[in-house]
């Protein structure tokens, strides 16, 4: 029984070294980049944002582990336990993005009642990473919490994609992309009389006029805010 629980606190500790050295290495890795009150203000809205899924999918009562941080690539929670229906999915997905925009929001506060543009700047990152996770794709947030709407739904993130790899190209995107690739397959197939839409994706049509509407409020908030902040930034020159 000792041998049991000693193997068992090993286990808690290791996952808890694994989060811990995770975010240890990134915070290193934008330090030497961006400095070290950036990097620890980015790090700790990424935390923020994977807690917000953490604590939404415990909530629903499924088994997940802790956050896991890759410096350039950002962070994510294993959820061991998949969700039963479309609805705990948009409810899981949408506790990142909520909470990471209340984490940049407070950013954002804190930084125009001291004047620390290093802040604003950190706010202003937490809120465009919010935004761009809202694109309606899987497997980003922005697909898990429109697939209770439909699946056909991750079509109209193809075209948003696409212009930012025009805009802006990124490895990132084009990772994005292959993810994304298996799960637009399954959207452009998707049929409502199929026995996934009956089961999975049967949702009553009263929750899915709420998440459209969690969604677009959420994205509306991280447009303005994003936008308004990068103007405020791009006038200080300061960050």
């Amino acid at each position: 029984m000792k041998l049991l629980l000693l193997l068992f606190s090993g286990l808690k500790f290791g996952k808890l070294l694994s989060t811990g050295g995770t975010m240890l290495l990134s915070l290193i890795v934008y330090a030497f980049i961006f400095g070290w009150r950036y990097a620890a203000g980015f790090i700790a809205l990424l935390f923020v944002h994977e807690m917000g899924h953490y604590l939404a999918a415990r909530h629903k009562g499924l088994n997940v582990g802790a956050p896991t941080f890759i410096p350039f690539v950002g962070a994510w929670i294993e959820l061991k336990e998949l969700p039963h229906d479309a609805q705990t999915e948009a409810f899981v997905g949408l506790g990142g993005p909520l909470l990471g925009t209340v984490g940049a929001s407070c950013c954002y506060l804190l930084a125009r009642s001291y004047e620390a543009d290093w802040l604003l700047a950190v706010s202003y990152a937490g809120f465009f990473l919010n935004l761009f996770n809202l694109i309606p794709l899987s497997p980003l947030d922005g697909g898990r919490i429109t697939a209770v709407l439909s699946p056909r739904i991750w079509l109209l993130g193809v075209p948003v994609l696409v212009v930012l790899f025009l805009y802006r190209p990124s490895p990132m995107l084009i990772l994005i992309a292959i993810m994304a690739y298996p799960q637009l397959l399954k959207a452009f197939r998707f049929r409502k009389d199929s026995e996934e839409a009956q089961s999975y994706y049967a949702v009553p049509a009263a929750i899915k006029w709420e998440y459209g509407t969690y969604y677009l409020a959420l994205a509306g908030f991280l447009a303005l805010m994003t936008h308004d902040v990068h103007q405020t930034l791009s006038q200080t020159h300061r960050f």
